[in-house]
């Protein structure tokens, strides 16, 4: 989180515009290096004892995330990105032409920078590895509200309270600035002080 408003706060004093992409079935793209072996799925005809073996990650195997992240950082590293020293999720890219800066989280990609032409380079590289999307510029990441404007940016958490509170099946209630009786008098002196 601290890497992602980072990454704002950066582009925000240098004017740069951020852009977001999603990886479909990020984990079917990790590749297994050990032997895994598991019951075949449902529908699937077999004989008594018979197992599948694993080439590629599945969700809810526990090599998933990792296979994925190293898949990840393969292709990153090859397209001339460095992985940030303090944040093993951040890549840069510095070249004559400018600077670009991607953060990977899961499934979601936020990058920023001012070499326009490499982020659009960039995009398509990734989008020929792995089935992408292109949500174009950052509006929502990790329950972070992102609003752009000539100022900077705006980062709010509505959105999320909201979808909190709906989770939790408060949002048909009425909010109120204190839960204490507005018409009664109170003065500091009353009631037992905490200890």
């Amino acid at each position: 989180m601290i890497t992602v408003r980072t990454m704002i706060a950066v582009a925000s004093i240098r004017k740069w515009k951020i852009f977001q992409m999603d990886v479909k079935n990020e984990f079917l793209n990790g590749d297994l290096h050990e032997k895994v072996d598991m019951t075949p799925p449902p529908g699937i005809q077999h004989q008594p004892g018979e197992v599948c073996r694993l080439r590629k990650a599945l969700y809810g195997l526990k090599q998933a995330p990792r296979a994925w992240f190293e898949k990840f950082s393969i292709v990153i590293t090859s397209l001339g990105f460095v992985q940030s020293n303090h944040d093993s999720a951040l890549f840069i890219r510095c070249s004559s032409v400018g600077r670009i800066l991607l953060s990977l989280y899961v499934d979601g990609i936020i990058i920023t920078g001012d070499d326009h032409g490499g982020i659009e380079s960039l995009k398509h590289d990734l989008a020929r590895r792995f089935s992408m999307k292109d949500l174009g510029l950052l509006r929502y990441f990790l329950g972070i509200e992102v609003a752009q404007s000539k100022k900077g940016y705006l980062l709010s958490q509505t959105k999320y309270i909201s979808d909190l509170f709906t989770r939790a099946r408060l949002s048909d209630n009425r909010t109120v600035d204190t839960p204490l009786e507005t018409n009664a008098q109170y003065s500091p002196t009353d009631g037992v002080p905490l200890s």
